[in-house]
């Protein structure tokens, strides 16, 4: 069997520790953050690079067929798996640092405009423009509108499943839940997209708790998803696409987010802290009195 390699979440640095009236230098911890290359590739292909994002190593098959799939690149049912490329396994820099995505169909690369890196803070993969990205979500399907008394404690629940910010305190977090409030996965992450990407991964690759892998457009129909920081435009496309039905969050939408989950017909909350948040799309996808 090959040998299983740990990611390494956190990296060990020195840190010169200002406090009131004295300085020492100490060991800290911080958050890894390096490049990921996703090649994509059907039966019989050699791997075609797609994108560079940089993220925080850990669950890195997930991310990539999460980010194929939210970015409309693949559906699931294409999706055969995802693995580290062969074609590199000689380089150590690059052998963890590069997955392929392999498709039961041939890929052929888009024609349009696109972005072939991404940073940790941004997502959309660089899409010629906002129009197309509206034209690629579907609505997103009906279902159970989540309850008052859940939304409340989707934060402390997501919180208490991030062991790497515990050692950090510098990274984002995305959770899914079902429509009753039950936390289903966990993931995080330096950027708040690839965080996003790795719990929608989950579903698509099956290795989320209680997954038997799925098929169709609506992948993740009849959940709702819990960010830890601000909600922008990227993340209500990301939902769109695997038909997550509402988001919450810790922090503040933006306009365009507002924009989108009320073209998209996603219910949005925001500033979900103690037992209060604000409801800013769809109120009707929450249930107040429950």
């Amino acid at each position: 069997m090959p040998a299983v390699t740990v990611p390494v979440t956190v990296t060990s640095v020195r840190a010169v520790k200002v406090r009131p009236g004295h300085s020492v230098e100490l060991p800290e911890q911080v958050v890894t953050e390096e490049p990921l290359e996703i090649r994509i590739a059907g039966p019989g292909q050699v791997a075609s690079p797609v994108i560079v994002t940089m993220r925080t190593p850990g669950h890195d098959f997930e991310l990539a067929a999460g980010l194929v799939y939210s970015e409309g690149l693949a559906t699931p049912d294409e999706i055969v798996g995802a693995g580290y490329c062969d074609a590199v396994r000689d380089d150590p820099e690059r052998r963890f640092n590069t997955v392929t995505v392999s498709l039961r169909r041939p890929w052929t690369t888009p024609d349009r405009g696109r972005s072939f890196v991404a940073t940790a803070s941004c997502g959309v993969c660089g899409k010629s423009n906002i129009e197309d990205v509206f034209l690629a979500c579907p609505p997103a399907p009906g279902g159970s509108p989540l309850p008052g008394s859940a939304v409340v404690q989707m934060p402390g629940r997501m919180r208490a499943a991030q062991p790497a910010f515990d050692r950090t305190g510098g990274l984002h977090a995305a959770a899914l839940f079902d429509c009753s409030g039950t936390l289903l996965c966990t993931r995080e992450d330096v950027g708040r997209h690839n965080a996003v990407d790795k719990v929608i991964g989950s579903r698509v690759l099956g290795t989320a708790a209680g997954s038997q892998g799925a098929h169709g457009a609506a992948l993740l129909a009849g959940t709702a998803l819990m960010v830890s920081g601000r909600v922008s435009f990227e993340i209500v496309q990301k939902a769109a696409m695997a038909g997550i039905g509402s988001i919450c969050a810790v922090s503040a939408p933006s306009s365009l987010a507002i924009q989108a989950a009320i073209q998209l017909g996603i219910g949005l909350a925001g500033f979900v802290r103690g037992d209060a948040y604000n409801i800013y799309a769809h109120s009707e996808r929450f249930d107040l009195e429950a």
